[in-house]
C-alpha cells in the first residue's frame, strides 16, 4: 500500500491547513462561525457522494481535514468529526432513498449538524446495554430514555438514537431512528462542564413520551446494534486524526518555544533534544498509522483492527505530547491562555470517548488471537 501522498492529498492538505491557520477562531463559545465557514467550503460533507450534497472527496482527504483542523482547534474537529462519521454516515448507509432526500443535502451543506446517541448511564462500552424504550404503536414508536455525552446535544438539528424495542433480547433488540431536534418531547439539558473541548457542547439528551414515525425508523427494526457497530470504524480514525492534530500542535509550540530560548541564549540539554526527538518520531509513526486506517477504509476494506490501532496511538500521543511539552516549557507553558494548557485539557477526553483505548486495545488483541495468519502483522 503507497503511504506518501499524492500530489493531490498533498495540494488539499495544505489547503486544509491554510483554512485552519487563517480563519478557524478559537474563542470560548460554541463555534458557529467555524462550522459555517467550513460549510460553505464543502468540509460538511467532504466524503459525501456529490449526489447527495456532499464534495463526493474520499477518506483520507476528510481524514486530512479533520487533522489540521483540530491542530487549531480541537472542539472544531471534534464537532466535524462526530457530524460526519456518526451523524451523517448513517444515512448514506442506511438510509432510504427518502430519507436520504429529506436530510442528506442539509447535513453535506451545514445547513443541519448531525449527532449520534447511543450512550447512556450503564451503557458506554458495553453499547448493549443500553434502556432507552421505543414501544410500536400506531404509525410509529413512542420512545422514552436518556443518553449521556452526546457531542452537540444542545446544538445538533438531528439525532441517530439508539432505543431497544424489547429489552430481554439484548443487542438484537436495538433499533435506530432518526430524531429531529424539534420532535415534541425531546430535551437537551445544559453543556456539560468538562476539563477541555468546552467549545464542544457534551450534553444529556431526554425523551419522554416522542412519538417517532415509521418513516423516521433507520434500517430495519432490530437493525440498531449492527448500525451503531459499523459506523464506529470511521469514527475512530477521524478521533485519531484529532489525536494527531493535537499532538503536532503541542510539538511545534514546543520547538518554537525552545528555538526562542537558544536565540536569548538558553541552550536545549540533551534531556529536553531526547524528547523532542521521541515525539517527532511517534509523530511520524502515529500520522503513517491513521493514513494507512483512512486508506483501508476509503477503499472498503475491513480495517477495524487498523482504526483502533489508529485511535489508541494517536490519542495516547495526544496526552503524551501534551504533558511532555508542558514539562519542558515549564511556567511558560502553564498559564491558564496558553495554548499548551488547552491542548493537555483537550487531550484527555479522545482517549476515552469513541470507544476508551483499553476497549481499543481489547479490539486489537481479539483480532489478532483469532488469526490464523500473522504474516501481516
Amino acid at each position: 500500500m503507497e503511504l506518501v501522498l499524492s500530489e493531490y492529498h498533498q495540494h488539499r492538505q495544505e489547503e486544509f491547513r491554510c483554512f485552519a491557520d487563517s480563519e478557524l477562531d478559537q474563542d470560548h463559545q460554541f463555534p458557529h462561525q467555524n462550522l459555517i465557514k467550513a460549510g460553505n467550503r464543502g468540509y460538511m460533507g467532504l466524503p459525501i457522494p456529490k449526489e447527495w450534497g456532499g464534495a463526493g472527496d474520499d477518506f483520507l482527504t476528510y481524514i486530512l481535514m479533520l487533522e489540521e483542523v483540530s491542530k487549531v482547534c480541537a472542539s472544531t474537529g471534534v464537532i466535524l468529526s462526530v457530524h460526519t462519521s456518526v451523524g451523517t454516515f448513517p444515512l448514506l448507509y442506511y438510509g432510504s432513498e427518502e430519507q436520504k432526500k429529506r436530510f442528506l443535502p442539509n447535513l453535506s451543506s451545514g445547513k443541519l449538524l448531525g449527532a449520534f446517541a447511543l450512550t447512556e448511564t450503564g451503557a458506554g462500552s458495553d453499547a448493549a446495554a443500553l434502556v432507552t424504550t421505543a414501544t410500536a404503536v400506531d404509525g410509529g414508536y413512542v420512545l422514552n430514555g436518556s443518553k449521556l455525552f452526546i457531542t452537540g446535544g444542545g446544538e445538533a438539528d438531528l439525532f441517530t438514537v439508539f432505543a431497544t424495542v424489547d429489552r430481554s433480547m439484548g443487542r438484537t433488540g436495538i433499533t435506530a431512528f432518526l430524531v429531529e431536534k424539534d420532535r415534541p418531547g425531546l430535551t437537551a439539558g445544559p453543556p456539560e462542564k468538562k476539563m477541555g473541548l468546552n467549545r464542544s457542547h457534551t450534553a444529556e439528551i431526554r425523551m419522554e413520551d416522542l412519538f417517532i414515525p415509521v418513516s423516521n425508523r433507520l434500517g430495519e427494526e432490530k437493525a440498531g446494534f449492527m448500525i451503531a457497530m459499523s459506523l464506529l470504524d470511521g469514527g475512530r480514525i477521524g478521533i485519531a486524526a484529532q489525536g494527531l492534530g493535537l499532538a503536532r500542535a503541542a510539538l511545534e509550540f514546543t520547538i518554537n518555544h525552545l528555538k526562542q530560548q537558544e536565540h536569548a541564549g538558553v541552550n536545549t540539554d540533551q534531556s529536553s533534544a531526547f524528547i523532542i526527538a521521541d515525539l517527532a518520531a511517534k509523530t511520524a509513526a502515529v500520522r503513517l498509522l491513521i493514513y494507512r486506517a483512512a486508506m483501508a477504509k476509503g477503499s472498503g476494506k475491513r480495517c477495524t483492527r487498523e482504526a483502533a490501532m489508529a485511535k489508541f496511538m494517536a490519542t495516547d500521543l495526544a496526552m503524551e505530547a501534551a504533558t511532555k511539552c508542558l514539562d519542558l516549557c515549564q511556567s511558560a507553558g502553564c498559564g491558564v491562555d496558553n495554548p499548551l494548557t488547552r491542548y493537555f485539557c483537550d487531550a484527555k477526553a479522545p482517549q476515552i470517548y469513541e470507544g476508551s483505548n483499553q476497549i481499543q486495545r481489547i479490539v486489537v488483541a481479539r483480532e489478532l488471537l483469532s488469526q490464523k495468519n500473522l504474516s501481516q502483522l
